[in-house]
C-alpha cells in the first residue's frame, strides 16, 4: 500500500509539472504573435506587471525568512528588499512618468534619477545576494525586471516573468532526468551552490541528454530574442520605451536602451543554463560545445539560403539572416561569461565593528 501511494504520488508530481510546463510554453508561444508594429501604450499591463512580480518578491521573502539555514545574516534580507523596494520604485516611475507626460508636464526630474540609478544598481545587487541556486536566480530576475519594467510599455513587460518560469520548471526536469543514469544528486535543488561549480571532481561525461540540454538553450535564445519583436521592431522604435530615463532625442543613448532591452531576456536564459550545467554535474565547457555545434549547423543552413538574384528585399532578407545567426554564436559566447559572472561570483560588503571603549 506504501509503494501505491508513493507511486501515485510520483505520477501526480509529473503529471502537474508536465502540465505546468505546457501552460507555460502557450504563454510564451502567445508573446511572438502579439503587434509589434502601431500598437498602442498599455501601461495597466506594465502596472500590473510589477505588482505580480512585487507579490511573488513578498512570497519569496516570507520562505526565506523561515529558513534560518540559508540566511544566517541580514545582509541578504536587506539586498532581497532593497531589490523589491526598486521593484516598487519602477512600477511607480513608470506610471507617474507617463501620466506626467500625458498631461504635457514634462519627464519629473526625480523620476529620471530613480530610473537611472535603478539601471545602475541592477547589475551590482544580484552580486550581494547568496550564490545558492535559486535565491541568485531569483535575484537576478528581481534586479532585470526592475530595469525591464521601465523600458516597457504594454505586454512585453511580462515576458520576462513568463520566460523566467518557464526557465525554473526546465531546471528541475533536467536535474530529475539525470536520475535514469543512477548518479547521486543532491535532495534538494537550493542546496545547489554556484560557487563550487567549478570543482572538477564533480563533472561527469557527456550523454545524449546532454544534446536535448544544449538544444533547449538554443531554441530559448531565439525565442527570447524574437519574444517580444523581431528585427522590424529596432527600425520602427517606438520613443516611448525610453521615457523614464529620457525625452530628449538622442539616437545613441536611445539605441543603447534598446539593445539592453533586448538583451535581459538573453541574460535570463544564459542564467538558466548555466544552472542546468551545475545541476547536471556537466562542465561549462563541454555543453557550450555542443551549442556551438548546433549554432554552426543553423549557420551552414541559412549560408546555402544566401541568395544573389530576385528582388533586393529577398537577397537582402536572405543575408540579413545569415548574419543574424553568425551574430547569434558570438553573443551566446557573450552571454555565458555574463551568465558565469552573475552567478558565481559575490561581492561582499564591509560590516561594520562594534568598538567598546575600556
Amino acid at each position: 500500500l506504501v509503494l501505491i501511494d508513493a507511486a501515485g504520488f510520483c505520477l501526480w508530481e509529473m503529471l502537474t509539472r508536465a502540465l505546468i510546463w505546457t501552460l507555460l510554453c502557450a504563454l510564451l508561444a502567445i508573446f511572438p504573435l502579439m503587434p509589434v508594429v502601431g500598437r498602442e501604450p498599455n501601461i495597466p499591463m506594465v502596472i500590473g506587471t510589477g505588482l505580480l512580480t512585487l507579490l511573488i518578491a513578498c512570497f519569496s521573502l516570507v520562505s526565506l525568512c523561515k529558513n534560518e539555514n540559508k540566511y544566517r545574516n541580514n545582509e541578504d534580507l536587506k539586498v532581497h528588499f532593497y531589490q523589491m523596494l526598486s521593484i516598487a520604485l519602477s512600477t511607480y516611475v513608470v506610471s507617474s512618468t507617463h501620466e506626467s507626460l500625458k498631461n504635457k508636464q514634462g519627464l519629473p526630474v526625480l523620476n529620471q534619477i530613480i530610473s537611472w540609478m535603478t539601471l545602475v544598481s541592477s547589475s551590482v545587487l544580484p552580486l550581494l545576494s547568496p550564490t545558492f541556486l535559486f535565491q541568485r536566480l531569483f535575484s537576478i530576475l528581481l534586479s532585470l525586471m526592475s530595469t525591464y519594467l521601465l523600458l516597457s510599455t504594454g505586454y512585453e513587460a511580462l515576458f520576462p516573468l513568463v520566460l523566467s518560469g518557464l526557465m525554473f520548471v526546465w531546471i528541475t526536469m533536467e536535474q530529475e532526468a539525470l536520475q535514469h543514469y543512477g548518479l547521486s544528486l543532491k535532495p534538494k535543488l537550493a542546496g545547489f551552490n554556484f560557487a563550487y561549480a567549478t570543482d572538477i571532481t564533480q563533472f561527469r561525461q557527456l550523454h545524449l541528454d546532454d544534446i536535448r540540454r544544449s538544444f533547449f538553450f538554443v531554441f530559448f535564445i531565439v525565442t527570447a530574442f524574437f519574444g517580444t519583436g523581431n528585427i522590424a521592431s529596432v527600425n520602427s522604435f517606438d520613443p516611448a520605451s525610453v521615457y523614464c530615463f529620457l525625452t530628449v532625442f538622442s539616437p545613441f543613448m536611445m539605441g543603447g536602451l534598446l539593445v539592453l532591452k533586448v538583451v535581459i531576456p538573453f541574460v535570463l536564459v544564459s542564467c538558466a543554463f548555466e544552472a542546468v550545467q551545475v545541476t547536471t554535474q556537466l562542465s561549462s565547457k563541454s555543453l557550450f560545445l555542443i551549442v556551438l555545434v548546433i549554432s554552426d549547423i543553423m549557420a551552414l543552413h541559412f549560408f546555402f539560403l544566401v541568395k544573389d538574384y530576385g528582388s533586393w528585399l529577398d537577397i537582402g532578407t536572405s543575408i540579413s539572416h545569415y548574419v543574424l545567426v553568425m551574430s547569434l554564436t558570438i553573443f551566446m559566447m557573450l552571454m555565458n561569461g555574463l551568465a558565469q559572472l552573475l552567478t558565481t561570483q559575490r561581492l561582499e560588503l564591509p560590516r561594520r565593528t562594534k568598538h567598546h571603549c575600556t
